[in-house]
């Protein structure tokens, strides 16, 4: 890679500075920003995980209204936890975050582990959560990587990621924790976070809005693309400093959802969830509830690695021919 990974000294400060107001300006009111409690930050950030904040809001109020704490959590009964999960997707995250409470109760009296390092040992918990956890929780001033994080990063500080070669995590992750002002760890971790979701966004940037402009490299380099693609024959040039680059970022093609395993493994949790507690689906009908044109000849085999994967991970129990949630 060309450009140096470490910030330039002499512009960060200026650039810490532009982000931190920006977000003072507008940040959105969101309920997990209003609290340190460790197990209010846990809830919100499981949830959160490919989940649009917007159908994370009520969810996060109904589920701890209904489980207050880490010990209600505990003592829940698995099934019931999988039922406030309701439209929120990804069913295990609802299974790991009551794994997560159990194993905190029981081992600890239910004080949360405070280090990044002790926070990923719990179950589901990678580097981002357990990086989200100590900061948003007890405001250390630690640096992590989700998706707009990284791309802000990339962009303000490495190059637009539509340059080869692509920036590993680590060398992203070394670079975001060199960023991150003393002392305000939980704002700038914020703040990032809120940029990469309102304005540096995936598809269309809006670059002539971001406090970063005037010291992006990435900006700096699609203007002069755009500059050399469109200049016009009286030496003009676009765009003005006031219009955003004209590019696309790489898009990823996307797997189609509809039909695959990911896509039945939830409406297996959804038949179940739809239940009366304890209730018991036998296998013979749950095929065809599933899908209206299940042939058991050709497709039991795959139903049967479909309900074991769901077993497996703790979503529902299968007995005796029949499934259910657990208790």
């Amino acid at each position: 890679m060309t450009q140096p990974l470490t910030p330039n000294s002499s512009t960060l400060p200026a650039m810490q500075q532009a982000v931190l107001a920006w977000f003072r300006q507008h940040a959105r009111d969101l309920p997990w920003r209003t609290t340190r409690d460790p197990y209010h930050i846990l809830v919100a950030e499981m949830m959160l995980q490919q989940t649009q904040v917007e159908r994370v809001v009520p969810k996060y109020h109904a589920f701890l209204e209904a489980l207050p704490t880490l010990s209600h959590l505990a003592e829940a009964a698995t099934a019931d936890v999988i039922r406030l999960w309701a439209g929120l997707g990804y069913n295990r995250r609802a299974v790991n975050l009551q794994r997560i409470a159990r194993l905190i109760v029981s081992s600890s009296g239910g004080e949360f582990p405070r280090s990044v390092a002790a926070l990923q040992q719990l179950p589901g918990i990678g580097a981002y959560t357990a990086g989200a956890i100590a900061c948003f929780a007890f405001e250390q001033d630690v640096a992590f990587l989700d998706t707009n994080i990284r791309r802000v990063i990339r962009r303000a500080w490495v190059a637009p990621e539509d340059m080869p070669p692509p920036t590993p995590d680590r060398v992203l992750q070394q670079l975001g924790a060199e960023l991150v002002p003393a002392g305000q760890g939980w704002h700038w971790n914020q703040a990032i976070m809120e940029l990469g979701a309102l304005l540096c966004t995936a598809r269309a940037p809006t670059c002539w809005q971001c406090p970063l402009q005037p010291h992006c490299r990435s900006y700096a380099q699609w203007r002069t693309r755009d500059e050399q693609l469109f200049a016009a024959p009286d030496g003009m040039a676009y765009p003005r400093a006031d219009q955003p680059p004209r590019r696309r970022a790489a898009e990823r093609p996307e797997t189609p959802f509809v039909g695959s395993n990911r896509y039945y493994r939830g409406r297996v949790v959804s038949l179940l969830r739809a239940l009366p507690p304890d209730t018991h689906l036998p296998i013979t009908q749950l095929g065809v509830q599933l899908k209206p044109t299940f042939a058991a000849d050709t497709e039991q085999a795959w139903l049967e690695r479909l309900l074991h994967g769901l077993h497996r991970d703790g979503l529902i129990v299968v007995a005796d021919g029949a499934v259910r949630l657990p208790r």
